[in-house]
C-alpha cells in the first residue's frame, strides 16, 4: 500500500525506526487525553445536552437552547464564570479584535507582555496603521519581549509600577517567531505577579493552539479571559467556523454587546445549525489534539534525525499543538509544504506557491488540505518566506493521517 501512495521503503523505515523512540511520550499524550475526556463528558452530562439542543435557531436567533447550553458547556469545561461560543465569530483573530475592543476605551493602555502578537493583530491595534484599529480610537499600546523563552519579570514589575495599564494580552503560542510557546506553568507565574502588584488589570491570554495540550487553561491559574478559535483545537475538525471567549461574567457579558450591539448583546444571534456541529466537534477534541501532538512528536524527532533544528524536541513538555521546523532555506521550506499539502485528503493535487495573504508582510507558503478551509488543527503547514524559513506544522484529526502526510513530506524533501 506505501508503494501505491508513491512511499519509499527507506522513508517509512524511517519513520517506523522514530516511532518506536516516541512510544513513551505517546503514553503521556493518551493520559492527558483520557484527562480532558472526563472533563468533557462530565460537562456534557451535568447540562444535560439532549437532542433538542441540535435544533437551529434563524434570524435574531432569540431563545436559542442549544446555542446557550454550549456557553455553559464550555464555562464548565474551562471551570470560569462564563463563556461566549458563537459561530458569528469568523476566526480566532476575529475574537480577538471583539475582545480587545470590548474591554478598551480611548486613552486606555494595552500591554503585550509576549512580545508582538500574531500578525494578523497587527492593523487591530495599529501597529501597523488602519482607520479602524484600536491606535485610530485613542487607544495606547506598549508592549515587553520575552527574554530566554520566559516574561521579563523585572521589566513588567518596573513598568507596572510605572503606569497604569488596563488590559495585557498575552500570546502563549509562538505564532511566526523563533520563540518557544508559553506553557501553563509560566503563565501561571506572571499572572500571580501582576495581581499582586495590581489587581484590576484585566489579564488577557490568546490560547490559540494551546486548548487541551495540558491539565489546566489560562483561567484557572487565575487570567480573567481567554480566546480561542473553533476551527482549531476545540473544534475537533467538526465545527465549520466560529471561536470562544470565556472567563469572568462582567467581561464576557462586554465582549457579546461588542460582538452584537449594546442592550441585546448576548441574547441575539441565531446558530444556524451549528450547534450539532460545534458539541459534536468539542467532544472529539481532545482525542483529536492528541493526534495532532503524536503528529507533532513524530515530526519533531524525524526532522532533527535528518539534521534540521527543530522545536520543541520531540521529547519536550508542549503547550500547544505546533511543530517548528527550521529549514535554513527556502527552498526546503516549499518543497516540505507541497509535500504536507501532497499528503492530504482534499486538494491533494494542489502545488501550493508562495502568496500574499491578508494581515501578513511576507508571503507566505500553505498546505491546508482541509475540510474546513483554513482549519489548522487538520494536518496543516505553512511559514512566511523570510529567514530562517521556519515551516510551521500543525494539527491531524487522526495520528495516523499525520503519519502518511509526514512520510509524503519527507518523500518530497529527499
Amino acid at each position: 500500500m506505501i508503494q501505491e501512495l508513491g512511499i519509499k521503503e527507506e522513508v517509512y523505515s524511517l519513520i517506523e525506526d522514530c516511532e518506536k523512540e516516541c512510544l513513551p511520550v505517546f503514553q503521556t499524550i493518551d493520559k492527558m487525553c483520557e484527562l480532558n475526556s472526563m472533563r468533557v463528558l462530565h460537562a456534557f452530562q451535568k447540562n444535560e445536552i439532549t437532542e433538542s439542543c441540535f435544533y437551529e435557531t434563524t434570524g435574531y436567533g432569540y431563545n436559542d437552547l442549544g446555542r446557550d447550553k454550549i456557553e455553559k458547556v464550555f464555562k464548565d469545561i474551562f471551570h470560569c464564570e462564563d463563556a461566549l461560543v458563537r459561530n458569528q465569530f469568523i476566526s480566532g483573530s476575529h475574537a480577538l479584535n471583539v475582545c480587545f475592543f470590548a474591554l478598551l476605551r480611548p486613552e486606555d493602555l494595552l500591554l503585550s507582555i509576549s512580545g508582538k502578537p500574531y500578525d494578523t493583530l497587527d492593523e487591530v491595534i495599529g501597529i501597523k496603521e488602519n482607520p479602524s484599529s484600536l491606535k485610530s480610537f485613542g487607544v495606547k499600546y506598549d508592549q515587553i519581549d520575552l527574554v530566554n523563552d520566559d516574561f521579563d519579570y523585572e521589566a513588567i514589575r518596573d513598568y507596572l509600577y510605572n503606569h497604569k495599564v488596563k488590559v495585557i494580552e498575552i500570546q502563549r503560542s509562538k505564532g511566526y517567531s523563533t520563540r518557544k510557546s508559553i506553557s501553563i506553568e509560566k503563565l501561571e507565574k506572571v499572572i500571580s505577579l501582576i495581581k499582586s502588584i495590581d489587581s484590576n488589570i484585566i489579564i488577557m491570554v490568546d490560547n490559540c493552539y494551546c486548548e487541551f495540550v495540558s491539565s489546566k487553561e489560562p483561567v484557572e491559574v487565575g487570567a480573567d479571559i481567554m480566546v480561542g478559535s473553533l476551527i482549531k483545537n476545540l473544534g475537533g475538525g467538526i465545527a465549520s467556523n466560529g471561536a470562544y471567549i470565556a472567563g469572568r461574567h462582567d467581561l464576557i457579558e462586554l465582549c457579546g454587546e461588542r460582538l452584537t450591539l449594546p442592550g441585546e448583546g448576548r441574547e441575539v444571534g441565531p446558530s444556524l445549525g451549528a450547534n450539532k456541529q460545534i458539541l459534536q466537534g468539542l467532544y472529539f477534541a481532545p482525542s483529536v489534539v492528541a493526534s495532532a501532538l503524536k503528529t507533532a512528536v513524530l515530526t519533531s524527532k524525524v526532522l532533527e534525525q535528518l539534521g534540521y533544528q527543530v522545536e520543541p524536541r520531540f521529547d519536550e513538555e508542549r503547550a500547544d499543538i505546533v511543530q517548528n521546523i527550521v529549514f535554513g532555506n527556502q527552498e526546503d521550506l516549499i518543497e516540505f509544504t507541497r509535500g504536507i499539502q501532497e499528503g492530504s485528503a482534499i486538494d491533494s493535487n494542489a502545488l501550493v506557491e508562495p502568496s500574499d495573504m491578508p494581515g501578513y508582510q511576507d508571503k507566505i507558503i500553505m498546505a491546508s488540505g482541509s475540510f474546513t478551509q483554513g482549519s489548522s488543527i487538520e494536518l496543516s503547514c505553512d511559514g512566511p518566506l523570510r529567514e530562517p524559513y521556519i515551516a510551521y506544522m500543525q494539527g491531524s484529526l487522526t495520528y495516523p493521517y499525520g503519519k502518511i502526510g509526514l512520510m509524503k513530506a519527507l518523500q518530497r524533501l529527499k
